[in-house]
């Protein structure tokens, strides 16, 4: 990751913080795009960028302006930003598939095709999605949730036949992974095989790094311990 610059959307989340982390430490300039603001002022090597409503194509086109307008290029996207809900269908309404579609796909189509003229400029350009072993086979009260995943699936498979030879375009479908939010929502889980956000991070880095050059359309499970 030397030398590259790498924009991590969401990375005031469990996930984001450590991959965002971890990119810095391996060489990156980061740029953090996040919907929340934060107090930590930006550096050289990290932009910080709050108060960002992703699902707004004009918002999130705005907030790529910022990052080639401080650093002048991108090489790596990572689509993190997204949100969890958990709601029977029979029991629920249109609002939880609307806030699932906006806060998990929308936030990385709008996101990516912001990015996208910047990224095929750049020698090595790279997406990673966030989708969920969840979207594969949909578990009750799992539906608005799953939905929207596999909606990040198919526009990863459809961005990397799209951008192929240009950029490389993947996924990584985790299953639970371990936070503290999870832990306080499952207490009574087994939380040793649970997939660890470090454990995650070196999977999505991977996909963003030079090593990865020929990987593209995967959609890449992150299990755990299961």
């Amino acid at each position: 990751m030397q030398r590259k610059i790498v924009v991590i959307t969401g990375a005031a989340g469990a996930l984001g913080r450590v991959v965002a982390d971890r990119a810095l430490e391996d060489g990156a300039t980061v740029a953090v795009i996040d919907h929340g603001h934060n107090d930590i002022p930006s550096t050289p090597q990290r932009l910080q960028i709050g108060g960002v409503d992703l699902a707004d194509a004009a918002r999130a086109a705005k907030a790529i302006g910022e990052v080639i307008a401080q650093f002048g290029r991108i090489d790596v996207l990572i689509n993190i930003a997204g949100a969890f809900r958990f709601e029977a269908i029979a029991d629920g309404d249109n609002a939880s598939w609307e806030t699932m579609h906006r806060l998990n796909l929308l936030t990385a189509l709008n996101t990516s095709r912001a990015a996208i003229p910047h990224l095929v400029t750049s020698s090595a350009g790279r997406i990673v999605n966030i989708g969920a072993i969840g979207a594969l086979e949909a578990g009750s009260g799992m539906g608005p949730y799953a939905a929207s995943k596999a909606g990040v699936h198919r526009l990863t498979e459809s961005l990397a036949a799209e951008l192929k030879g240009k950029v490389t375009v993947n996924a990584v479908l985790p299953s639970t992974i371990d936070t503290s939010a999870n832990r306080r929502d499952m207490p009574d889980a087994d939380f040793a095989k649970w997939v660890t956000p470090d454990e995650l991070a070196s999977v999505i880095l991977f996909l963003a790094s030079d090593a990865a050059s020929a990987v593209t359309g995967a959609l890449v499970p992150v299990r755990g311990r299961v």
